[in-house]
């Protein structure tokens, strides 16, 4: 049996983009409707968690959780370039009072991949004026934080900075593990460097704000020797995000699979190896590999686990990751590392970024009446987390 502190953050995560529906003013929404365009199906409605958070919020305090991970949406709050919606901060205020009404910790991301359209049409992140229009939108969002204590400023700034390579690059890629794909772009990656330290400088005015980003830890492996390969992947797609966070005031570390580095490059899955909906290998040691490797390359900062989880459609197999994840951030926990929490992605079969196909839930969500049928899985989450012990 292992035991974790009675401190200890247990939650689940998810994103406005994926959950909301309906964020018309944003670019991926745009990018979906096109036609002709790269992903295969829309967001749409979502899960319709614009309208039933309070629903979701209940669904995590049923469980025994005590935290709960969610983004406030640009596109919402600035629709157009320098108007504010009151009415959309006030919406996000809203959420945050539900969490504290339910005991609940907010764990609030002011960026997770979307930005409003008219962003995109003035350059995105590589116009020189990208970082001022996210500190202006930063500092819009400060009055609703009252009372918060953990901020990410930004989700994977690798993966974005990967992604926005890929597609300047023209490139189609089904399998998008972070680590497979092109290096970051320069341009977006330091763009998103100087937007985080601009985002926190605004946070630091608000009493009690822990403030970090939150890295896609792949787990890079050499094969075959290839020892100086992977860390030079290593180093352009994860590293150099990591040491950005060298002096904040958490890392929150993503993780799922790893990557195997050859000499000429990523890998793919072992043959014969176990796959998930994503087509990654089933790799439960991915979330115990990864704060290890974060601890080793920034230590003194505290970590988050921000995300970690399985897309699967055999929810046995969910609980079969989790308890093998959970046992390995144990194990690390036990040896040292400052873990404060853990938050599973995702709460909410959701949207996956151009898929309903993957489904990374603990709560299924019917696509027509967007009704919540909670999973095993998160009923054997809420135990762990009610007791702070994990058996098996």
């Amino acid at each position: 049996m292992r035991s974790f502190s009675s401190g200890f953050l247990w939650g689940a995560a998810g994103s406005a983009h994926q959950t909301e529906g309906n964020n018309v003013a944003s670019d991926l929404w745009a990018l979906e409707n096109r036609p002709g365009g790269p992903f295969p199906e829309r967001s749409g409605d979502a899960c319709d968690g614009y309208h039933r958070w309070r629903e979701d919020l209940d669904i995590v305090r049923g469980l025994g959780l005590n935290a709960y991970r969610f983004s406030i949406e640009w596109a919402r709050v600035e629709p157009v370039e320098g108007h504010v919606s009151n009415a959309e901060l006030a919406h996000y205020r809203r959420i945050i009072e539900g969490c504290f009404d339910r005991g609940l910790t907010p764990v609030v991301t002011l960026h997770h991949f979307t930005a409003p359209l008219w962003f995109q049409q003035r350059g995105g992140w590589t116009d020189p004026e990208a970082v001022g229009r996210f500190r202006r939108y930063v500092r819009a969002v400060l009055p609703i934080l009252d009372g918060v204590e953990w901020v990410c400023t930004i989700n994977e700034p690798n993966m974005l900075s990967m992604a926005a390579n890929m597609m300047k690059e023209g490139e189609e890629r089904r399998e998008l593990v972070a680590g497979a794909l092109p290096p970051p772009d320069p341009a977006v990656a330091d763009a998103l460097a100087a937007a985080h330290r601009a985002a926190r400088e605004e946070l630091a005015a608000v009493d009690g704000v822990k403030s970090g980003w939150t890295v896609a830890n792949q787990n890079f492996e050499a094969a075959d020797g290839a020892d100086a390969e992977r860390d030079a992947w290593a180093w352009s797609r994860e590293d150099r995000f990591l040491d950005e966070a060298s002096s904040d005031d958490f890392i929150g570390v993503q993780a799922y699979t790893r990557v195997r580095i050859g000499p000429h490059g990523a890998l793919p899955v072992p043959e014969g190896a176990r796959r998930t909906l994503t087509q990654w290998e089933f790799y439960p040691e991915a979330i115990g590999d990864a704060v290890r490797y974060t601890a080793a390359r920034i230590p003194g900062v505290p970590i988050l686990v921000t995300e970690n989880g399985v897309a699967t459609d055999d929810d046995a197999e969910r609980i079969e990751y989790t308890t093998g994840a959970l046992a390995g951030l144990h194990d690390a926990i036990a040896d040292g590392i400052d873990v404060r929490g853990y938050l599973h992605w995702s709460l909410l079969d959701n949207y996956e970024w151009g898929s309903w196909r993957p489904t990374f839930g603990l709560v299924a969500v019917d696509r027509r009446t967007f009704a919540r049928t909670v999973k095993p899985s998160a009923h054997r989450l809420g135990e762990v987390a009610a007791t702070g012990t994990l058996n098996g």
